[in-house]
């Protein structure tokens, strides 16, 4: 077979590849202690990786690259943040945010992430509930910890989309 069919074979395997892991990535977003868009970032550095060594990437890949880096540095810091505001608003205690965070990840680790889903505002309300000894208090309090973590899925979902065409750009222009 002609080498020129098997390197553009091997150009849309990667490519093909890449999208499905940084789409991937993109629907683990919705799950809250699945690394999303660190997963999409290991995939944009698997394509500049092999770009690279086959003296394929300019410094617009490497920019582009850069740029989504950044995206998922600055993602991950701001999901926790927009989360612990919300409750922080509430005046909830950091003890009872640790053990929300605590709880959803280590149902996450020892059952599965959709149970890690339901651990952490779990944890939230129980350790609020002890706390204040107030049921009603206790859920108002989880109830603004469900609404940052709907404006931090928001959030991370949108730095997905924005890492995917940055990647698309670099790829396909």
């Amino acid at each position: 077979m002609d080498p020129v069919f098997w390197e553009l074979f091997a150009q849309v395997a990667l490519e093909t590849l890449t999208l499905f892991v940084l789409l991937a990535g993109l629907a683990g977003l919705l799950i809250p202690v699945f690394p999303g868009l660190t997963i999409m970032w290991i995939g944009t550095l698997i394509y500049a990786l092999v770009q690279s060594a086959s003296d394929s990437i300019t410094w617009v890949g490497w920019a582009l690259f850069t740029i989504i880096t950044l995206l998922m540095i600055g993602g991950n810091i701001a999901d926790s943040f927009i989360i612990a505001k919300h409750v922080r608003e509430k005046n909830v205690p950091w003890s009872s945010i640790i053990w929300a965070f605590a709880a959803g990840i280590l149902v996450s680790i020892l059952f599965t992430p959709l149970g890690g889903m339901a651990a952490a505002p779990a944890g939230l309300f129980l350790a609020e509930w002890r706390r204040l000894r107030d049921r009603p208090a206790a859920f108002a309090n989880t109830k603004a910890w469900m609404t940052g973590w709907g404006w931090a899925i928001a959030a991370k979902l949108g730095i997905g989309v924005i890492m995917i065409v940055l990647w698309m750009l670099w790829a396909w222009l």
